[in-house]
C-alpha cells in the first residue's frame, strides 16, 4: 500500500512541477509576444498602433482579473487557471492567420486593428486566470523562501524564453530570406500553441491546497482607492511607474526595426531582444537573496532608478553590441530587481483571502497608466517632427524624467512590510534608498556592513 503524502510532501512536488509548467509557459508566452511587434510592422503598423497593441491588452487584461477574483468563490483555482491558460493559448490560433492574410493581399488595411483586437482578447483571457493562479502559488510558497523559489522558477522560465527567443530569430531569419516570412509567422503562433497547451499538462498534475473564496472578503475599487493604505500606496505607485515604463517601452523594439533598420536581421533583432533576458537571469538569483534578507523596498528603489537611466543611453547606443551592454544589461538588473519585489511585496501585505482582489484592483490602475502611457508615447511619436531632436529621443527623454519623477515621489511614503536586515554600507560615501533627499551622505566610518534588524510594520490588508 502507497504510503500517504502529507500536506507539506505534496506542496514541494507541486513547487518542482510549477517550475516545470513555468518554464513551457514561458517559451509559448515569450515566442509569441516577442514575434507581435515584428509581425505588426511587417503588415504595415505605425506607431500608434503599436501603442494601441500594447496599451489595450495592457488595460483589458486587468479589467479581466475582478472576474477572474469573483470565479474562486464558486470554482476551483487549478479549474480556472487550467480553462482560461486553455483559451489564451488557443487565441495564437488565429492571431496566426493574420500574415497569411496580408501575404494574400485580403481585407490587408483592416489587419493591424484586427490584430490589436485580437491581442487584447488574448490578454483578457490571460487576466482571468492570473488572480487564481496568483493566489494559487501564495499558497504553495513558504513565507521565508519566497525569494529564493520565485529567483530560482524565474531563471528557468528566463532560460525557456532566451531559447524561445532565439528559436524565434532564426525562423524569421530563414523564412525572411526564403521570401516565405508570413508561412514563418504563422508556425511560430503555431508552436506558442502547443507549448501551451504543454503547460496545462503541468497543471494538471499540480496539488492545490483547499481554498473558498469568501464573499465577505469582497470590497469595491472604490474602497480600495479610498483606503491608501500602504499597500494602496503602493498599488498607485505601480500606476504610476508603469504610466512613465510605457510611455517609451513598447517603441524600443519598433525603433530598432525602423530607424535603426534591425528589420532587414530578424537574428540580430532576436539576440538584442533576448540580452536583456540573459542579464535578467544572471541578476535574478541575487535580488531573490536580497530580497528575502534586506526587503523589497529598497529593490524598488534599484528597479525605479535603473529605469529611469535606461532611456537616456538609447540616444547615444546605435550598434547592436553597444545596445547590448549598455541599455540591456540595465535594463536586465532593473527587471530582475522588480518583478521579485513586487511579487514578494505582494505577498507581504495582503491576507490570503483578499491576495486576489487587490491584485486585480492593483493590475486595474496599472493597466490604466500602461494604456495612457502606451497612447501618450505613439502620439507623440506619430506627431512630433522636430528639426532639432528625433521624435523617438524626445519619448525616450520624456520617460526617464517622469519614471525618475515618480521614484522621488512615491518609494519615499512606502513602509516594508516584514522585518528584515539592515543594509547599511560602512564606508565615507553612504547611500540611501530609502530617503531621497538623503540619497548620499559622507560618513566616517570603516567600510563593511551593518546587519541591525529593521522594524516592521504590520500587514496592510487583513
Amino acid at each position: 500500500m502507497a504510503k500517504k503524502e502529507s500536506e507539506e510532501q505534496k506542496k514541494q512536488k507541486a513547487l518542482k512541477i510549477s517550475i516545470e509548467e513555468g518554464t513551457a509557459a514561458t517559451f509559448s508566452t515569450d515566442l509569441g509576444n516577442s514575434i507581435i511587434t515584428p509581425l505588426a510592422t511587417a503588415i504595415g503598423s505605425n506607431a500608434l498602433h503599436i501603442g494601441f497593441l500594447s496599451s489595450l491588452a495592457g488595460f483589458f487584461g486587468p479589467i479581466a482579473q475582478i472576474k477572474g477574483d469573483r470565479m474562486m468563490e464558486s470554482k476551483s483555482r487549478k479549474k480556472i487557471v487550467i480553462k482560461y491558460a486553455f483559451l489564451q493559448g488557443l487565441m495564437w490560433l488565429p492571431i496566426a492567420i493574420i500574415g497569411l492574410l496580408y501575404w494574400k493581399n485580403i481585407i490587408s488595411g483592416f489587419l493591424p486593428w484586427i490584430l490589436i483586437i485580437l491581442y487584447t482578447i488574448l490578454a483578457f483571457l490571460a487576466g482571468t486566470h492570473t488572480p487564481a493562479w496568483f493566489s494559487w502559488m501564495g499558497d504553495l510558497v513558504p513565507a521565508a523562501e519566497k525569494g529564493r523559489y520565485f529567483a530560482k522558477r524565474n531563471v528557468l522560465m528566463g532560460i525557456a524564453g532566451i531559447v524561445a527567443l532565439i528559436f524565434g530569430g532564426v525562423v524569421l531569419k530563414y523564412s525572411k530570406s526564403a521570401k516565405i516570412l508570413f508561412f514563418g509567422f504563422a508556425a511560430l503562433f503555431i508552436v506558442a500553441f502547443i507549448f501551451r497547451i504543454v503547460s496545462i499538462i503541468y497543471l494538471r498534475k499540480q496539488y492545490e491546497p483547499k481554498f473558498r473564496l469568501e464573499k465577505k472578503s469582497y470590497f469595491s475599487f472604490w474602497d480600495f482607492v479610498k483606503r491608501y493604505d500602504n499597500f494602496g500606496k503602493f498599488a498607485v505607485y505601480q500606476a504610476f511607474f508603469n504610466f512613465s515604463i510605457m510611455v517609451a517601452s513598447p517603441f524600443f523594439a519598433f525603433y530598432m526595426l525602423k530607424s535603426l533598420n534591425y528589420e532587414s536581421n530578424y537574428l540580430i533583432y532576436m539576440a538584442v531582444v533576448l540580452s536583456s533576458t540573459f542579464f535578467y537571469l544572471m541578476f535574478t538569483p541575487l535580488v531573490g537573496k536580497f530580497s528575502d534578507k534586506y526587503g523589497n523596498k529598497r529593490l524598488l528603489w534599484i528597479a525605479n532608478i535603473l529605469f529611469a537611466i535606461n532611456p537616456l543611453l538609447w540616444l547615444f547606443v546605435k550598434t547592436p553590441l553597444m545596445i547590448v551592454f549598455i541599455p540591456q544589461i540595465l535594463v536586465g538588473l532593473a527587471n530582475a530587481a522588480l518583478n521579485i519585489s513586487i511579487t514578494n511585496y505582494t505577498y507581504d501585505s495582503v491576507s490570503r483571502q483578499k491576495r486576489g482582489l487587490c491584485l486585480a484592483y492593483t493590475n486595474i490602475m496599472i493597466g490604466s497608466g500602461a494604456l495612457i502611457g502606451s497612447l501618450l508615447g505613439g502620439l507623440l511619436i506619430n506627431i512630433l517632427s522636430f528639426s532639432w531632436i528625433n521624435s523617438f529621443f524626445f519619448v525616450f527623454i520624456l520617460a526617464a524624467v517622469l519614471r525618475l519623477a515618480v521614484a522621488l515621489f512615491f518609494l519615499p511614503k512606502l513602509k516594508e512590510v516584514r522585518r528584515t536586515a539592515k543594509l547599511r554600507l560602512h564606508s565615507p560615501i553612504h547611500i540611501h534608498l530609502n530617503n531621497p533627499l538623503r540619497f548620499i551622505h559622507f560618513e566616517n566610518t570603516s567600510l563593511g556592513f551593518n546587519h541591525r534588524k529593521a522594524k516592521a510594520s504590520n500587514s496592510d490588508i487583513d
